[in-house]
């Protein structure tokens, strides 16, 4: 598969501040790569570069196989999005939309094609008229994403574009944005700190932390097999539970061990040597714990409800067991009272195990 966008050896400092370091990226034809992050990791950073609005310290840029480090933003066949709409309020809709076209000397009937396009994709017909004081913070969002559509582009830059919007608009354009990307197939990278629109969007997530990628793959990859302890513990609502303990032998086999409480590591899948004496942290998300679920063979633990939180759904328990407090997601249709005693087992098949010093995963 062909790459629409590559960077090589990319690094951005800002004085003594290592912005990016030393970055390599290839994102496939039609992707939609999402750079997932909390502030200050680089990856607004990474898409101004990528959007020629800072230069790199260091490093390249290609986009569909041509070096545009060092070309002005109008000559990279890009399209951008930011988190403010940066509409001109004195012009209509339509005017917004045609503005960078006409500047650019388009011909008249190719801008109005393109305006027809993106306003019949986005469902802004009846607002063409409107200026964008008299529309909605969602609708603002969709012509600024229709005056990237109508560029004609093959890449399109997203930069936390839903996060000036309630939980709902979200939502909203979330679906949007992904039912566009369906039926466009264009290149789309898109930046954001919210793990939903990540794991909801991307083919591909790349997870950073100062200026590194720390795991670039699929959501369900990086969901399920994080590749050290940041990833695992940024993934995930709540976040997933840690036990520190060590592996030990026990009856001829190894099993972690944590304040004096054994656990089976049957159906584990171990990427490397689960060796006796090992200090380690055993990573279990709230939903691969059961509780009261008698499966047969199932290692059930004691445990007791501190909180209860009742989400419609599902039910978040907080328990305590064996010195930690930990969050399990059960059924909504039980409840469970604040001391109640039950027994509770961790599916292994997908759980993860890191070395407690490299906070790599083993």
């Amino acid at each position: 598969m062909n790459n629409s966008v590559s960077i090589r050896d990319l690094s951005l400092s800002f004085g003594a501040v290592k912005v990016l370091q030393n970055m390599n990226l290839d994102i496939r034809d039609g992707e939609f790569l999402v750079l997932l992050g909390s502030s200050g990791c680089g990856k607004s950073t990474l898409l101004n570069c990528i959007a020629g609005l800072l230069e790199p310290t260091d490093g390249q840029i290609f986009i569909k196989g041509r070096n545009v480090t060092w070309e002005e933003p109008k000559d990279r066949g890009i399209g951008m999005v930011f988190q403010s709409y940066a509409l001109y309020p004195q012009m209509t809709v339509e005017k917004n939309l045609s503005f960078g076209l006409r500047v650019a000397k388009v011909p008249k009937e190719d801008i109005q094609r393109r305006i027809a396009r993106a306003a019949d994709i986005l469902q802004i017909q009846p607002l063409l008229k409107r200026k964008p004081a008299e529309l909605s913070g969602g609708q603002r969002q969709r012509v600024a994403i229709g005056r990237a559509l109508v560029r004609d582009v093959d890449v399109f830059l997203f930069d936390e574009p839903l996060s000036n919007l309630d939980a709902k608009l979200r939502s909203e354009l979330r679906v949007e944005i992904k039912r566009l990307h369906h039926s466009l197939k264009n290149t789309m990278i898109y930046v954001t700190h919210d793990q939903i629109e990540a794991l909801t969007l991307a083919d591909r997530i790349a997870i950073m932390k100062s200026g590194v990628i720390q795991q670039l793959d699929d959501p369900v990859t990086i969901y399920n097999r994080p590749v050290n302890l940041f990833v695992a513990g940024f993934i995930g609502s709540p976040s997933m539970n840690f036990l520190h303990g060590e592996l030990v032998e026990e009856g001829g086999r190894t099993v972690f061990k944590t304040h004096g409480v054994s656990f089976s590591l049957d159906g584990y899948e171990a990427e490397g040597a689960l060796t006796p004496g090992r200090k380690v942290v055993l990573g279990v998300r709230p939903e691969h714990i059961h509780v009261d679920n008698h499966q047969a063979g199932a290692e059930m633990h004691d445990a007791v409800v501190d909180i209860e939180e009742p989400m419609g759904a599902d039910n978040l328990l907080w328990l305590k067991h064996a010195g930690h407090t930990m969050s399990v997601r059960t059924g909504g249709a039980k409840r469970f009272a604040p001391g109640t005693k039950l027994q509770m087992s961790f599916d292994m098949s997908v759980a993860s195990l890191f070395d407690a010093e490299t906070e790599e995963r083993i």
